[in-house]
């Protein structure tokens, strides 16, 4: 009796645990629902619209009235609502310029076709329908794949479904025109519904959200930039993983770096919006007809072209040869004080087209190229530093009070600091400094291998600078970019800066 009791114990206690199990993953998926639709309200609104707007149609069949003059043909405004139904305004006018196109154009053909088909006899009758079906069907299809036809593929697909169906339907039923009538009836009251709710409630609109998505794009590539060049100057590496433990890509303490990364895949989110921008009509701060939306996606594209320089500034940072952090500290100044003033104007350029005004920009951007230049003339005059063939001199030979005529240590100290504040760098190919200790049996190739070492990695501070320098070079195509922008979306004219 015992061992019974003992084992139903054990069994109620597996079926609470599993109970509790389900009800721990019930809430982390209820959660996960609840912080996807908090990241964009727009979704739970679109949710909602759709559902209206099936429900307005669904209305027509449960009703008796309306069903009783439409037929069963009234399914279509069912099937035309949850088709042409998409995100934003603009690409419902879209979808429903080519459904409404697309159905009349199969309308028509398809009641040419039947009127032929009567005309013959019942035997030819079938095969006239056949061959008007593979003749449609070969035709739409190769149309959509042509270069300039590929806006409207949609409408091909529309026009070969539609065709296909009335024209058969019809034959069956014995009166295609009628059949046709009917069902263009039912399409252009599912697209006018569809339409309807989705510009009168809550409208999400494709223009304002290709306006905020490229606003967002300046602030992460400042961003990015501006955290890349702290980590680079400000850190001394010691404390570093091994590149080769590292996933690329993955550095979790970097947000910014992700969201520079998100602007870099941005071309078809943009390309996309500013299609179905085309579409819309004025509406908010976008009131006049003709809307540059095509000059978004130039400006998007410049600015992708400046983010690519910060990619491979993080490129440098994240590299497995890196420049010795008292080198570094040499240029530290000059580094910081051009990413201050580039991020700066990017950041005042994004500010511009989210508040829609128009600056002039020049003395922003002269401050850039100033300090640029001084950055240029610091490496310029310290190259020398950048060469195995001088011995660098260290921080701690370097006084206030040092006039000593003499500044420089034996090369065999600094060689020796190297080696030890660089334990995390690796060397070209992948072994760690020390091994060459150990892999060289005479001590005299010690030093020249340590000198290109040392050598190597000091370029790669020449390397981080210059692709800073070129960045700031890109700005200049990215003001003007965005100065046609402004010029020709008319925003308000404000002071120079």
């Amino acid at each position: 009796m015992s061992g019974k009791k003992g084992s139903c114990n054990n069994k109620v206690e597996a079926e609470g645990s599993s109970n509790g199990g389900l009800l721990l993953s019930c809430k982390a998926w209820a959660m996960s629902v609840w912080e996807f639709g908090r990241d964009e309200p727009n979704r739970v609104i679109f949710s909602l619209k759709v559902g209206l707007a099936v429900l307005l149609v669904s209305l027509l069949i449960l009703i008796r009235a309306p069903y009783e003059t439409f037929g069963t043909n009234i399914i279509w405004s069912i099937l035309t609502v949850a088709i042409m139904f998409e995100y934003t305004v603009g690409s419902t006018f879209n979808k429903g310029f080519n459904r409404a196109l697309g159905s009349l154009l199969a309308g028509v053909l398809a009641i040419v076709a039947a009127q032929l088909a009567l005309c013959a006899d019942r035997v030819l009758e079938p095969i006239i329908i056949g061959i008007s079906i593979f003749i449609v069907g070969t035709v739409t299809s190769f149309m959509k794949l042509w270069p300039s036809l590929v806006p409207y593929e949609y409408g091909f697909r529309v026009i070969l479904f539609t065709y296909c169906l009335i024209i058969v339907s019809g034959y069956r039923m014995g009166n295609p025109i009628r059949t046709a009538m009917d069902r263009l009836y039912s399409i252009a009251i599912g697209g006018l519904v569809a339409v309807l709710v989705n510009v009168m409630v809550c409208p999400i609109w494709a223009g304002e959200l290709l306006h905020r998505e490229l606003v967002k794009g300046f602030d992460s590539v400042a961003d990015s930039l501006e955290e890349c060049v702290k980590k680079y100057v400000e850190d001394d590496g010691l404390d570093h993983p091994e590149f080769s433990k590292t996933v690329m890509d993955e550095f979790p303490d970097e947000p910014a770096y992700r969201r520079c990364r998100t602007t870099l895949n941005s071309s078809a989110k943009l390309d996309s919006l500013a299609q179905s921008a085309k579409w819309e009509p004025p509406h908010g701060r976008f009131k006049h007809f003709f809307y540059p939306w095509s000059e978004y996606v130039k400006v998007g594209a410049v600015l992708r072209y400046c983010a690519y320089e910060v990619m491979a500034l993080h490129g440098v940072l994240h590299s497995e040869i890196q420049a010795p952090y008292n080198l570094r500290v040499m240029f530290r100044a000059e580094i910081e004080e051009a990413t201050g003033q580039a991020a700066e104007l990017v950041r005042r350029l994004g500010k511009d087209i989210g508040d829609m005004n128009r600056t002039l920009k020049a003395s922003l951007l002269k401050r850039v190229h100033a300090s640029t230049e001084r950055l240029q003339v610091a490496i310029d005059m310290h190259s020398f530093l950048l060469t195995s063939s001088y011995d660098r001199p260290t921080s701690a030979a370097k006084t206030d009070g040092d006039t000593d005529a003499n500044p420089s240590p034996p090369s065999e100290t600094y060689h020796e600091m190297m080696r030890k504040t660089s334990k995390r760098l690796y060397s070209w190919p992948s072994r760690e400094v020390d091994a060459y200790e150990e892999e060289a049996a005479v001590g005299n190739l010690l030093v020249p291998r340590m000198r290109a070492l040392e050598s190597t990695a000091a370029l790669s501070l020449a390397t981080f600078t210059s692709l800073l320098i070129e960045f700031v070079a890109r700005l200049g195509h990215l003001v003007d970019a965005v100065e046609e922008l402004s010029s020709m979306a008319k925003f308000k004219s404000e002071v120079e800066l």
